[in-house]
This record gives C-alpha cells, sequence and structure tokens, in this order.
C-alpha cells in the first residue's frame, strides 16, 4: 500500500491523520532571486527539510512563491530548480499528497504541476479539515483591505489577454523581464516592508477576523508576509503566517493535537 495512503482522504478537502504522523506546512522560498546562482544554497537547504520530513509526513501544504518567478509556455517552463522539483516528483510519488497555493510570484501556473509532478494547485484559500480541525489555508496576497495597487495590478497580469500576450514573447526575453521586474522593481511582488504592522494594520489578520463572523475555523494558515507571526484572534481560532526561507527558514507542523511554528536549523 503506498505510503500516503496512510493520510486517509474521504474527499480532497478532509484529512484523517493517522498517530505518529504529521502535516508540514511551508511557503515563500523566491526560488532564483536574486539570481538563480545565489538561491541555490536556499534551495539546497529546503530539499534537504523535505528529505528530513518525508518519514513522518503524511500530507504537505507549499502556501506559495516557491519560485521568485514561474509561467508556464506550453511547451516552456522556466530552466532551473531541478533539485527542488525532482524531490516533489519523489515525494509525490512515494504517495505523499502535496498541495500547492499559488502565489503572487507564481500566477502562472497552468498544468504542469498538475501532469509532471500530480500537484493539486490552488489559485483560492481552500478550506481543509484535519481530523476535527478546521483550516482556512491560501497565500494571502490581494486578501482583505487596503492594497489596490497591488490588487488592480493583479487584476491585469491573471487576464487572459495579458497572458495571451506575455507568451508571445520569446521565452529568453519574456522570462528574463518578468525576472527583472520581479526583483528590481518588485512590480509583481506588491510587498510592503517586512515589518509587524499591528494587528489593526495587518490585512490578513483583518481578513481572517472578518471570514470568522462568517464561519468558525481554528486555524487560519498564510504566506505572502515573510514574518513568522502566531496570532489569537479569539479563544478559539489562530492565525499564522508561516515566514519565509530567506530570512527565517520557518514552517508549520500539525501533529493532530496543535500547530506550531519551527525553524529549520
Amino acid at each position: 500500500m503506498r505510503s500516503g495512503l496512510q493520510a486517509i482522504m474521504s474527499n480532497s478537502h478532509h484529512i484523517s491523520l493517522p498517530e505518529g504522523k504529521k502535516i508540514y506546512f511551508a511557503s515563500d522560498n523566491h526560488l532564483g532571486a536574486p539570481s538563480r546562482q545565489a538561491s541555490l544554497s536556499r534551495e539546497k537547504k529546503f530539499v534537504k527539510w523535505l528529505d528530513d520530513i518525508k518519514d513522518d509526513a503524511a500530507v504537505i501544504f507549499l502556501l506559495g512563491d516557491l519560485f521568485d518567478f514561474w509561467f508556464e509556455y506550453k511547451k516552456v517552463v522556466p530552466k532551473g530548480f531541478t533539485r527542488t522539483l525532482g524531490k516533489l516528483a519523489e515525494i509525490s510519488d512515494s504517495g505523499i499528497p502535496i498541495h500547492y497555493f499559488v502565489g503572487n510570484h507564481d500566477l502562472w501556473m497552468n498544468g504542469y504541476f498538475e501532469e509532471e509532478l500530480n500537484i493539486p494547485v490552488y489559485h483560492k484559500p481552500q478550506e481543509f479539515k484535519i481530523n476535527n480541525t478546521s483550516f482556512f489555508i491560501g497565500h494571502g496576497d490581494g486578501l482583505g483591505p487596503g492594497d489596490r495597487g497591488y490588487k488592480r495590478m493583479k487584476k491585469v497580469f491573471t487576464n487572459s489577454f495579458s497572458k495571451w500576450l506575455f507568451r508571445w514573447l520569446h521565452p529568453d526575453l519574456g522570462v528574463k523581464l518578468a525576472q527583472y521586474l520581479s526583483v528590481k522593481n518588485k512590480l509583481i511582488s506588491g510587498e510592503e516592508d517586512v515589518k509587524f504592522l499591528g494587528e489593526d494594520k495587518e490585512w490578513l489578520v483583518q481578513y481572517s477576523k472578518d471570514k470568522l463572523k462568517e464561519q468558525h475555523r481554528d486555524y487560519f494558515i498564510f504566506g505572502h508576509r515573510h514574518l513568522p507571526l502566531e496570532i489569537e484572534l479569539n479563544h478559539q481560532s489562530q492565525y499564522i503566517n508561516l515566514g519565509d526561507w530567506i530570512t527565517y527558514f520557518t514552517y508549520g507542523e500539525f501533529n493532530g493535537q496543535e500547530f506550531k511554528l519551527t525553524t529549520y536549523k
């Protein structure tokens, strides 16, 4: 029996976590930034982490911006990241489910992960039930109040006509241009300064509180902010930001009873 069946899924969003197994969460690697060579040591560290967790991982959630830029042409994907893609393929082939949420730097996924790696890709936040614990999971970009400039820009970047135009650029030119915008001008990222703004100004905290008014969730798990954060929304619900694999090298783990943020040494 394949090891992934140890995490029994009655449907795609309900996970029965076996005893001794864990759910793992990571986000915001930005591989390729500021250059492919400069991010190589971070990539190797991330692959080592994947190797370390695969023995007790029931499911792995990757919450976006794995790459600093990603665009799928019909027959071409960006060069590089062989170690990461190979390790993800190995883990997926072993039967451990991996779920991927696109971020603001890899908005343009269009079937490659699903076809080559058997990894489902989500473009919007999703609800998951792990045993009896409810999770609301997403990358986090463009959610909540404010950030209107980025929201307008995201509409342009995700517009089907804009993507069609971009595909007409030769990949050597298109990828080089997009990497320049992403790394140098941050036009794609929409990032704020990486600092805690206070609960009343953290858009994802406000978004989570608004979602709680509609329905209870035990955990709201996001990336995007690059800050490891654990904030109590009320006595039964918690907001988690996973941090990143650039400065903090933090990840989340859930053992069926509690969620904790951990730094990978």
